[in-house]
């Protein structure tokens, strides 16, 4: 009788604390348009069935939002808020930037590939490379000796690639060309050397360039992970692709060290025009310190400029109107030219609370799709946005569309990333159509540490007229 008694008193007290939690999961989610918090496991579950759709499911949660903020919260003390208010995003990352350091979750999630880089770092070593890195891209030898080498690229080896596949009528990769044109021209900026990955051999850096992917994509994958016990379990007895990951680090770590090396060998008598030479000059810097800056730039010149110019071409094909207004401009030209930690408890200009140790993240691909920033339009491809009434470029508040960061953190290369994409752009379009195959169907995005095409760009390419591009009519793509 009293096993009978205690049974039931447990069934009711069973039955009591799943009451419990249904009337909390009701309350934390009453008139709540964000992410749904559910009892004991947050938003897991949600965050399990779209985790392969990431981007775009949290930026169908922000769009429900008021504010276009919302809190997320994973079992594992993983507490944060995601945003795309350009407010809140000024508030980060210039206002109360002292406040939003990238935080220790995101260094450990990323700190084996990029070590202490720029863009892993936080306090006084972040604002030492940065002092030293600002300085060095601004000096015009530097912008010189990047823009001669994307000259020569685009002439003796992207030209030669796209002409040779227009006489073949052959089916090109254009995101992996893109890739390895811009793999070849940041190794050569970051430490003057050529790799040799487009239209080379390929000897002289081809694993690196492969394992440097490799890493970038594996690293991104470690912000997936449902639990972060998980996580630190297959680090640890290296299961999975922490395997991989840890076998393409390493095989990009010795690359650079052997380069840095030989490099401070010579000395620095015979000074070249790269970032390395430039940052071996200051004695107190030790190898490792030099290979994680190194690493982090190219990762930074790398993926960023060859992602945005594969949608670029994507977009441009489903909008033949805006090529033509891309070639009359051409024409006229010819004839004359991150993820943060909360320091302190705090709250957001739109009244959003923000605990102490939480990430804090802006949705940069959300916030590109915003109506309340860019009108109804907001999700169809509308060059004209950026052009006031006389044609002249309007520079929109990075806040609002922070691709380069903002404040403090501004993209010390945003002036030379525009510079390489608009001359590949414009020296492709004028010379090249571009035919984007089955461009009906919307490609799908690779979560990386950018953003990717899922499977390439697959292009059939034309030449529009033959003999070759002058040096000359490349030199003024510069200057527009």
């Amino acid at each position: 009788m009293e096993a009978l008694s205690f049974q039931f008193l447990l069934l009711l007290f069973f039955l009591s604390f799943c009451f419990y939690l249904y009337l909390l999961y009701i309350l934390q989610n009453k008139n709540n348009k964000g992410f749904k918090i559910y009892p004991l496991v947050g938003a897991l579950p949600d965050f399990l069935r779209n985790r392969h759709r990431f981007l775009d499911w949290t930026t169908e949660i922000l769009g429900q939002c008021p504010t276009n903020t919302a809190v997320f919260h994973r079992p594992g003390k993983v507490h944060g808020v995601i945003t795309a208010n350009p407010l809140n995003v000024e508030y980060i990352l210039k206002t109360n930037f002292d406040n939003y350091p990238k935080g220790d979750r995101f260094i450990y999630l990323l700190e084996d590939f990029l070590g202490q880089g720029i863009f892993n770092s936080d306090g006084d070593l972040w604002r030492v490379q940065r002092k030293t890195a600002s300085y060095e891209f601004n000096t015009k030898s530097l912008r010189n000796f990047a823009m001669d080498n994307v000259r020569i690229e685009i002439s003796n080896r992207l030209f030669p690639i796209l002409s040779r596949a227009s006489k073949k009528n052959q089916v090109l990769d254009l995101q992996d060309v893109l890739e390895r044109f811009a793999f070849d021209n940041i190794c050569k900026l970051a430490f003057n050397v050529d790799p040799g990955c487009l239209g080379g051999d390929g000897t002289a850096g081809g694993e690196f360039m492969r394992a440097f992917e490799v890493a970038a994509t594996l690293s991104s994958e470690r912000f997936m992970y449902a639990l972060p016990l998980l996580l630190k379990i297959c680090k640890f007895f290296n299961l999975g692709t922490e395997r991989a990951l840890k076998r393409s680090i390493k095989i990009v770590h010795q690359f650079a060290d052997e380069i840095i090396q030989s490099r401070m060998e010579q000395g620095t008598d015979n000074k070249d025009e790269d970032l390395l030479s430039r940052f071996i000059g200051n004695d107190d810097n030790s190898k490792e310190f030099l290979r994680d800056i190194i690493i982090s730039f190219i990762l930074a010149g790398r993926d960023t400029t060859s992602s945005a110019l594969s949608w670029f071409f994507w977009q441009l094909s489903l909008n033949p109107q805006v090529e033509r207004n891309i070639l009359y401009e051409l024409e006229a030209i010819g004839a004359r030219k991150d993820t943060k930690a909360c320091k302190r408890d705090d709250c957001f200009p739109d009244g959003t609370f923000v605990g102490k140790d939480w990430f804090v993240t802006y949705h940069t691909y959300a916030m590109g799709r915003m109506e309340s920033i860019w009108g109804k339009d907001c999700r169809e491809f509308v060059p004209e946005r950026w052009l006031q009434e006389d044609g002249i470029c309007r520079q929109e508040s990075p806040f609002k569309f922070p691709a380069f960061h903002a404040g403090p953190r501004m993209c010390l290369g945003k002036d030379m990333a525009y510079i390489q994409m608009k001359s590949i752009a414009a020296a492709v379009i004028e010379r090249f159509k571009i035919d984007v195959q089955n461009k009906e169907k919307c490609p799908e995005h690779l979560l990386s540490l950018t953003l990717r095409i899922k499977g390439g760009l697959q292009v059939k390419v034309k030449e529009r007229y033959p003999g070759s591009v002058s040096a000359s009519q490349i030199s003024a793509l510069y200057s527009s």
